[in-house]
């Protein structure tokens, strides 16, 4: 675009309309906006859909070409709304529906559609035909999201947190009980993966946990829960069924299995009659998303979105397909891009390491690429080129989240501007097992920054980066994780950025999301009444007099999940304590969907580390910005992708790894698109 010199774009696929392959609808650039497209496949054209002043996110497409989208007010409430394919009238998905939060759209073969809104502490669904009037079907007094309708309405799948007794509800459409499957028990979690798109039968896709390990499983009415031994991986993984996989189709029930294991990813086709696993071939690198698709002869068609770290992502077709283009940075982008493990006392902990040109290492002394039993290399310094880079830790979001072989738009910029970038996955991220989901024993916070201390000395150690020159820079929990370093390791940095963090434990958990209290709880064993020195223990805050190295922290004043009231009681603390900082504040929730204030953030935050770890004073900043939902970038510069959270859409459209959260896929996340589930309440 000519006007703001940057793009905006979301990592993430087409939504394809199941009667007619070629037709679809996906979320991209409107003038520095994410907008609702519609794209002819046949004739490659798009067409514009919505024109919101903020953007628009939410997104699908129904069986007979309707697009759908998600039209919200600046607090995040609003409505479902649809127009033809061709264009037409912006008319209500159901009428006599209240505002609220989206917790799920569905749509059945014959134009059946059930929501799930919430409204702070509960989550209703309402059930009608589209555009017709709407009836409840079902409240809870807690955060769910609506996961699934069968092709014939008949029956109605519920997600809760994936650990409790009501992990998956399944209703009749008269909003009776048909079954509760439990996430509490002795199998552990349950993830729900919607429905097979098919009147033939009524199942539902499930991942659960067990140990160690992530099975396949699927629930029919007639014979419950079913578990697939044959079928288990040992990370995180999503399923989705594909649309052919049809009864007495030659295959049988067939789904494709997508896992993220150490930060890279891979396919599999999986027919649950015969037991067989076949792999699908793609690059190395992560798939941001992948989805089976009608049509494309043997095997069906495959879309997949596929990015490394030096490779921004690219939307792929195994049939040949013509997708619409993300409109990236072009070809390889500069750098030096690696990743290497930590040794610690509860295993290696892995870190994607970007070098500027130049100061990479030779070949043979480079760091592994691959620790397919997580074995860390030796630690020793090798030679270099030239003299280390000043460093900034990346720190990811979650803490259900992981980094990955996969372009960010901030790495880009940073190293274009002479930093070395480290991004760890610290223990608590995905991407390793549930055993290394659940270290926590230093404490909540408190184990994670021992990871980033570990590696910090780790780079220092093998000559790689300056040691007097290392900052921080995080958004949602990665900002608390940041302010959480800074404050209980003060010698260790030299400058930090928080976005849009967690700053005070306790006064964040009394004015978030119900959805984040839940997560808090479970985090910390209890609320802060029950478990006070634990929330003391792990909270900033409580560290604000210790932090010495300059601050930068960025807030919004209308963000719901990580608030502006505790962050305003952080930065007064701060100013007590003499501690020299700055403040950002953005007129904006949590999630954006606008460019300019993660251009603007970019901005600031790249300069500012540029004066503070090399003494310059304008600072050599690149534009461009990474928020949590959008991805931004002038058309020379990086662009930045988003978070992988798309709108509630789709009978059964799921992107995201299970086995990776509780309940509820609006919030806080700012890592790539990998797809979450919509089960996941991530804080970052």
């Amino acid at each position: 675009m000519t006007g703001s010199r940057y793009q905006v774009y979301l990592a993430a696929l087409p939504e394809v309309c199941a009667a007619d392959p070629a037709l679809m609808a996906f979320t991209a650039d409107a003038d520095g906006r994410c907008e609702v497209f519609a794209w002819d496949a046949a004739t490659g054209r798009a067409r514009q859909v919505t024109d919101r002043p903020r953007g628009t996110l939410h997104g699908t497409i129904d069986r007979d070409a309707n697009v759908w989208w998600f039209d919200e007010d600046a607090h995040g409430a609003g409505r479902w709304l649809f127009q033809p394919f061709r264009g037409g009238p912006d008319l209500p998905g159901l009428t006599g529906v209240p505002t609220g939060t989206p917790r799920g759209l569905a749509v059945s073969d014959d134009g059946t559609v059930a929501m799930g809104l919430g409204d702070g502490r509960t989550t209703t669904v309402h059930l009608g035909r589209r555009g017709g009037s709407a009836r409840e079907v079902t409240r809870v007094d807690r955060h769910a999201t609506l996961s699934g309708i069968t092709a014939a309405a008949g029956l109605l799948a519920i997600s809760g947190p994936a650990g409790s007794a009501h992990a998956v509800t399944v209703l009749a459409a008269d909003g009776t009980p048909r079954a509760v499957l439990s996430g509490a028990g002795e199998h552990g979690r349950l993830w729900s993966l919607g429905f097979a798109p098919t009147a033939e039968r009524d199942e539902l896709l499930l991942v659960r946990e067990d140990d160690d390990r992530y099975l396949l499983a699927s629930w029919r009415p007639e014979t419950g829960i079913r578990t697939y031994p044959w079928c288990a991986f040992d990370s995180e993984i999503t399923a989705r069924w594909y649309p052919d996989g049809g009864e007495g189709g030659d295959e049988g029930r067939t789904v494709l299995i997508r896992e993220d294991r150490h930060g890279r990813s891979t396919l599999h086709r999986a027919c649950l009659d015969t037991g067989t696993l076949t792999p699908v071939p793609t690059p190395p690198g992560s798939l941001l998303d992948a989805a089976p698709r009608a049509g494309g002869g043997a095997g069906g068609d495959v879309h997949y979105l596929w990015t490394d770290t030096a490779h921004p992502p690219r939307m792929h077709s195994t049939a040949g397909t013509a997708l619409p283009a993300l409109g990236t940075v072009p070809g390889r982008v500069p750098g030096d891009h690696r990743d290497l493990w930590t040794p610690t006392p509860d295993g290696p902990v892995h870190t994607w390491l970007s070098l500027p040109e130049g100061h990479g290492l030779p070949e043979r002394q480079a760091p592994e690429r691959q620790a397919p039993e997580r074995q860390a290399p030796e630690s020793q310094a090798p030679e270099r080129r030239s003299a280390p880079p000043p460093v900034v830790f990346l720190v990811h979001g979650g803490p259900a989240d992981h980094d990955r072989d996969a372009y960010d738009g901030v790495v880009h910029s940073l190293v274009a501007s002479g930093f070395a970038v480290a991004r760890v996955n610290y223990r608590g991220s995905t991407g390793y097992g549930p055993r290394w989901r659940r270290a926590f024993g230093a404490g909540v916070g408190l184990t994670q920054v021992e990871d980033l201390v570990a590696v910090r000395a780790d780079l220092i150690g093998r000559g790689l980066v300056r040691p007097d020159a290392v900052g921080l820079w995080g958004t949602s929990w990665g900002g608390y994780l940041a302010l959480l370093a800074l404050g209980t390791h003060p010698g260790l940095w030299q400058a930090g950025v928080a976005v849009k963090p967690v700053a005070d434990g306790v006064a964040a958990y009394r004015t978030t999301t119900s959805a984040l209290r839940a997560l808090d709880e479970r985090l910390y064993g209890g609320t802060p009444d029950d478990v006070p020195e634990a929330y003391a223990r792990s909270s900033p805050i409580q560290y604000a007099s210790h932090v010495r190295a300059p601050l930068l922290v960025v807030a919004a004043t209308r963000d719901a999940k990580c608030p502006p009231g505790q962050v305003r009681g952080y930065l007064a603390a701060l100013r007590a304590a003499g501690a020299r900082h700055e403040s950002m504040w953005l007129d904006s929730g949590h999630d954006g969907y606008e460019g300019g204030d993660h251009v603007a953030v970019l901005r600031r935050a790249v300069v500012f580390l540029d004066r503070e770890l090399r003494g310059t004073q304008g600072g050599r900043g690149t534009q461009g910005g990474r928020g949590t939902n959008g991805a931004y970038g002038p058309h020379r510069d990086p662009k930045t992708p988003p978070a992988d959270r798309r709108g509630d859409s789709g009978r059964v459209r799921t992107t995201a790894a299970a086995g990776t959260g509780t309940a509820e896929h609006t919030e806080r996340r700012t890592a790539h698109a990998e797809g979450h589930h919509p089960q996941r309440p991530a804080r970052g």
